[in-house]
């Protein structure tokens, strides 16, 4: 009795640690998205960057379905699905606050 109620502890647990790890991937997504809206809005990244920032974003989400699509996220993917995330991340920060900035409209 006691086995079968650390397997089920266990169990859940694990099953826990996994949808805590499919929450933060997409928190990190939706903040990612927001902050291209807000570089855009501001003009602070240029069209070609913007471009290049969705299709890294698009990438990342092909990677999180490629890992999902057998039911089960291991530990390797994880790691990529995180480090790709950070990569994004840092291009996102890296494209805002460098010199270049989209040119206003002419009216």
């Amino acid at each position: 009795m006691k086995n079968i109620s650390k397997i089920i502890l266990f169990l859940s647990v694990f099953t826990f640690a996994g949808q805590v790890m499919a929450t933060s991937i997409n928190q990190k997504q939706q903040n990612q998205r927001q902050r291209i809206k807000q570089g855009i809005a501001s003009g602070e990244l240029t069209i070609k960057e913007t471009k290049q920032l969705v299709q890294g974003q698009r990438q990342l989400n092909k990677m999180e379905r490629r890992a999902k699509a057998d039911g089960v996220v291991t530990h390797k993917e994880r790691a990529r699905l995180q480090a790709k995330a950070a990569l994004e991340s840092r291009k996102i920060a890296h494209n805002k606050h460098d010199r270049q900035k989209r040119r206003k409209a002419r009216n």
